[in-house]
């Protein structure tokens, strides 16, 4: 089949590459001059299963109700007369019911092994660079309180196989000695030695370019209009060149990989599709003293930020604004993250040629990203991964690629359109 995969971020590329080891005509669709320039550029670099946890948990309505109007919360929430927004908030506090939990995890933490599994084989076989480091993650915690509830939730990702160990104090320092000069303010931690760091950027980037040369066509700066349909199928994609003239692409299949954005082309077509963006920040040091920065990859669990060492680089990412699609820089939150950087690793980093980012994630209000076959015959939907791109990425491309080749997926997992 000829198959048009629209958007290039680590999901769509993903998506085009496995299609293409399947057999298929491949035709990928983005606005940006190349791959992985939108969400999949500068996020946190953690290939994080053990963190394949929801946002919507029982306890989360009164945790994000304390943060939302604060600018320097881990999360923000800003109203909006878009009933996009209200719409995913209200479906987000029906995922905080008990009940929910379980099943949710069980799919992120299914799809998210799956994926880790696919990108180290992947990395063998393909010999690509993204600096990165098998040293697992460490999350470290501040506060009694929120260190003992972490047990619990240890305990449960425990029970879907994921091999989250609790640690002491000194256990922490032993696995990352640039934590040293802040040992008295941790209560605890956990450690999954199994998980990874790595630039998502500088993967999927060399991953296009071995899907190019392995015969996928790429269409950069190709905005895309509108999708047509008739009859129940996506008869083209209305796309405006980088000429400024209006082309209708034609494929068999279409693929829907365009992060928040997904919406704004499905649901026209009568596709249900709750993504709403989550913008998260990052900011980007040069390392000055390579023994006093981490090599570990770090969650700080009080301030919700993660840090991944990418050669002579640290990344920090995190935070979450529910604000609709501006990505526009926040002062307050840069400013809060050279801080919190700066109290953690305070000789380590050269503080004054900071490198900010922001990106929108997809997320549902489950966390679980939506895989698989849509109302619309030949139209596929590969969004939704919010926190966890990275982690899930190269898995969700090969069980979509297996789906639309008529095999059934490795990994369990609620897909679209399966019954």
């Amino acid at each position: 089949m000829k198959i048009a995969v629209l958007g290039s971020g680590v999901i769509g590329t993903s998506t085009a590459w496995w299609l293409r080891q399947a057999g298929h005509d491949v035709m990928v669709i983005d606005r940006e001059s190349g791959p992985a320039q939108e969400t999949s550029r500068a996020n946190g670099g953690q290939i994080s299963v053990s963190y394949s946890e929801p946002w919507a948990n029982p306890q989360a309505p009164l945790k994000l109700a304390r943060w939302l109007f604060k600018d320097d919360s881990p999360i923000v929430f800003r109203p909006r007369f878009d009933p996009r927004q209200w719409w995913w908030g209200l479906q987000f506090l029906r995922e905080c019911l008990p009940g929910r939990l379980a099943p949710n995890i069980r799919a992120m933490v299914r799809m998210s092994e799956y994926s880790r599994g696919t990108l180290q084989a992947m990395r063998a076989e393909l010999g690509i660079d993204y600096k990165h480091l098998e040293r697992g993650i460490l999350n470290f915690y501040r506060d009694q309180a929120e260190f003992e509830d972490s047990q619990r939730m240890a305990g449960v990702m425990r029970d879907f196989g994921v091999d989250r160990r609790i640690v002491t104090p000194e256990e922490i320092i032993q696995l990352e000695p640039a934590l040293a000069p802040v040992r008295q303010s941790i209560v605890g931690g956990d450690y999954t030695a199994e998980d990874e760091s790595g630039d998502v950027y500088l993967f999927t980037k060399a991953l296009a370019e071995q899907a190019e040369r392995a015969g996928v066509e790429f269409r950069f700066s190709t905005q895309l209009s509108r999708l047509v349909s008739s009859g129940g199928r996506v008869e083209g994609a209305e796309v405006i060149r980088p000429d400024g003239l209006y082309e209708t692409l034609r494929a068999d299949a279409y693929v829907a990989a365009l992060g928040a954005y997904t919406p704004w082309f499905v649901s026209p077509l009568g596709v249900p599709c709750n993504v709403y963006p989550a913008k998260g920040y990052s900011a980007t040091f040069d390392i000055v003293d390579p023994a006093a920065a981490p090599t570990v990859s770090l969650t700080d669990s009080a301030h919700k930020v993660v840090y991944s060492r990418f050669g002579n680089q640290l990344r920090m990412a995190g935070t979450a604004e529910l604000s609709g699609y501006s990505r526009a820089l926040n002062t307050i939150r840069c400013d809060n993250m050279t801080r919190l950087a700066r109290e953690l690793f305070p000789s380590a980093l050269d503080f004054d040629n900071v490198c900010y980012w922001s990106g929108l994630r997809p997320t549902t209000p489950s966390n679980v990203p939506l895989i698989g076959r849509t109302k619309i015959q030949n139209l596929y939907l590969n969004t939704g991964h919010g926190t966890l791109g990275w982690t899930m990425g190269v898995g969700s491309g090969r069980a979509l690629a297996d789906l639309i080749s008529g095999r059934r997926p490795e990994p369990e997992f609620p897909f679209l359109g399966q019954t």
